[in-house]
């Protein structure tokens, strides 16, 4: 890393707690824009950066399976935080790039992560093609429907290929993610159809891999509360086609405030509020050194879900400059399947 991008880093909000998380909890300058209800996206426009904003990311996970079933987990993430709204050239530029990559087996798990400053060409976004990259890590292709990702580290990496297979779906009301009872949102939407095929690179070797993707797209300037120490979000995908997205934010000084997207096979959503969803701890392990909850009981009884839900490999600890666990699960129950799981501030 050069001296001037240590330099700036150490101006961010980078601390191992939730409200570090690119200072989600934190109050964000009055210069930046704030989400609003009724949001009115454009696409292929908003499938790229919105340098107004504070924070923003491109969010994929995957669930993959070898030639003999064995299963893996894939995430390559790019995220965009500013120091100030707007952009400009060069050195000039507020935005800082940084982008996290994994693979995830039962007995291994694999993370690194890069950082970029804006405006030197380093990382950033183009919608058309569709393009986002940090160095040579890259999520691209002719549209946001068809798309090759590569990316590695020292013991990993992987190439893959992706399709859609459905529509793109929006959280909250049309795409308004409301995170706090205190009004605290982003605007939020998903890809959760992708079909993706592809090489994954282990110390093992390589390892053909087929499977499903999701990719999440999400921007705001303080989407938590400062009252908020963190998050378990689940993206899961049902055999029966249906998906469902839900996070439960816990806060510090009174009930967790929930939010969850049921998505039927065919695209259509419908969301549900605050407490619908309601995920219970039923195992908590040791990852280094802290107690996280690796198996869940997750139940949505307006859709009649009840399920348990448990981690591929609960040592899936993302080991990062920003520290969190994240990983692929199974689910069994009321429905089967499988999906994804992110957890942050259990310190």
């Amino acid at each position: 890393m050069n001296v001037k991008l240590a330099a700036i880093l150490a101006l961010m909000p980078f601390a191992a707690t939730a409200q570090g998380f690119s200072g989600l909890g934190t109050e964000a300058d009055e210069a930046f824009a704030v989400p609003a209800p009724n949001p009115s996206f454009s696409f292929p426009a908003d499938h790229g950066a919105h340098p107004d904003y504070r924070i923003e990311w491109w969010y994929l996970t995957a669930n993959l399976s070898g030639p003999d079933g064995t299963p893996y987990g894939l995430q390559w993430t790019l995220f965009r935080t500013a120091l100030a709204p707007g952009e400009a050239e060069g050195w000039a530029s507020p935005q800082i790039w940084f982008a996290h990559a994994a693979v995830t087996t039962a007995e291994a798990h694999f993370a690194t992560e890069r950082f970029a400053r804006g405006g030197i060409g380093q990382a950033g976004v183009e919608v058309a093609p569709f393009r986002v990259w940090i160095d040579e890590w890259a999520l691209e292709g002719p549209d946001f429907d068809t798309l090759t990702l590569r990316a590695g580290g020292p013991e990993f990496a992987y190439d893959m290929a992706l399709s859609a297979q459905g529509p793109l779906v929006f959280h909250g009301d049309k795409g308004f993610s409301v995170k706090s009872s205190e009004g605290q949102a982003s605007y939020y939407y998903s890809q959760p159809f992708y079909e993706i095929e592809g090489t994954l690179t282990l110390p093992s070797g390589d390892i053909p891999v087929t499977g499903a993707a999701w990719l999440d797209r999400e921007w705001s300037s303080q989407p938590l509360s400062e009252r908020q120490s963190g998050w378990d979000w689940f993206s899961l995908s049902f055999e029966s086609g249906a998906k469902m997205m839900g996070f439960q934010l816990r806060q510090t000084d009174e009930a967790d405030f929930s939010a969850a997207t049921w998505i039927a096979p065919d695209g259509t959503t419908t969301a549900l509020p605050d407490g619908a969803l309601v995920a219970t701890p039923l195992k908590v392990s040791e990852v280094g050194g802290r107690a996280v909850p690796t198996t869940w009981h997750v139940r949505l009884p307006e859709r009649g879900l009840d399920v348990t839900v448990k981690a591929l490999n609960p040592n899936a600890w993302m080991d990062l400059s920003i520290p969190y666990w994240e990983g692929p699960v199974t689910i069994e129950g009321s429905h089967k399947g499988r999906g994804y799981l992110e957890m942050t501030g259990y310190e």
